[in-house]
């Protein structure tokens, strides 16, 4: 029989982040979760002081001796992390002027599990959206084959209610073409890659095409291991980000897009039934000066048909987040910093050690 997991075990998977503060308001000890909400590793944590780090709610002093909670609160770390979250305070019963701080994000938690739940109800959708797409591509090539050969024999002015006919078909056959790229149910095996040798060749890719409207900054860790992916899903996915980022530039202008890498331990996604839980250490950021989506938007941006584009048909991120799940990894947006940008956080898998 096993010995049973001891507090520190417990702390380690919490999905919470706890710290603890001693009497000097300093940061004593921090779990993975902890890591993770603030972005910033244990190493570089412990003994900082935490209003050095986190803008603290208005009234919490580290100093004071007694408990502290805030609820639904807007906080920023100096990295430029913004997050909305719950702060509660409370003193050790034997060390008074010691404090376990736990910061829990309650919102972010519920959209990810939300989104992490749908995934089931979302494959059933994929099947119905496939067979119907598959279905009406079928009667559109007949009707526009129709078109064409009226268009040879009409008037002028019937010719151009054919053209209109053909364009209007060519418009929903490149929708259904959209479609059948979500609804692709076909297995991606994820491989070890490169994720810096990726990420350039999708930038001389975007700048050959829709480039002109962006200046591209990397910011890389060149210490990365080997990340596990799709190659050709995870281009997929940066030129749509990318694409979008230059689509939101007025005409003439110049859209500022940084694309970050890092390592980020604490990370994990529940696994199937029966399997362990992943670690997605692997931080890729596509970070915009755009205007990023209307709030009342945000929490739907990976649903699909959600599009904050006037002509847009709400499949890109779609695709994404379902591109990201297929290897096993995970896509966010958010606005952060001061100014705020628009960040699309890329979590996944190292190609060596991929579970916990």
């Amino acid at each position: 029989m096993t010995n049973k997991p001891d507090a520190s075990a417990v702390l380690v998977a919490l999905q919470t982040a706890v710290l603890i503060i001693d009497p000097e308001g300093r940061i004593a000890d921090v779990n993975a979760a902890g890591e993770a909400a603030l972005n910033i590793s244990a190493t570089h944590l412990l003994g900082q002081k935490l209003a050095d780090i986190l803008n603290v709610p208005p009234g919490f002093d580290a100093a004071a001796i007694g408990p502290f909670a805030a609820y639904e609160v807007d906080l920023a770390t100096t990295r430029g992390t913004n997050f909305r979250a719950d702060f509660v305070a409370t003193p050790f019963a034997d060390w008074p002027e010691w404090r376990l701080v736990s910061i829990h994000a309650a919102a972010a938690a519920y959209r990810m599990g939300n989104r992490l739940e749908r995934a089931g109800g979302t494959r059933s959708a994929i099947g119905v959206a496939a067979m119907l797409a598959h279905e009406i591509k079928n009667p559109l090539s007949g009707i526009r084959g129709a078109a064409q050969l009226l268009e040879s024999r009409a008037s002028v002015d019937d010719a151009r209610m054919t053209r209109l006919i053909r364009t209007e078909v060519d418009r929903i056959a490149a929708l259904l073409d959209q479609m059948e790229g979500f609804t692709d149910t076909r297995p991606r095996t994820p491989a070890p890659d490169n994720i810096h040798e990726i990420i350039d060749h999708v930038r001389q890719v975007a700048q050959s095409g829709f480039g002109s409207a962006l200046r591209i900054v990397d910011s890389y860790d060149p210490s990365l291991p080997p990340v596990l992916v799709h190659r050709d899903s995870l281009v997929q996915i940066l030129l749509n980000l990318l694409k979008n980022a230059a689509e939101t530039a007025a005409e003439g202008e110049t859209r500022t897009v940084r694309i970050r890498t890092a390592y980020r331990q604490g990370v994990s996604l529940a696994g199937e039934a029966g399997k362990r839980r992943r670690s997605l250490p692997i931080e890729l950021c596509v970070i915009d000066d755009g205007p990023g989506a209307p709030p009342e938007l945000a929490d739907d941006m990976f649903d699909p048909f959600v599009s904050t584009k006037k002509a847009g048909r709400g499949l890109g991120l779609a695709i994404a987040d379902k591109l990201m799940r297929d290897m096993g990894g995970i896509i966010q947006y958010s606005r952060e910093g001061y100014p705020e940008m628009t960040v699309f956080r890329l979590l996944l898998q190292r190609a060596e050690s991929q579970i916990l």
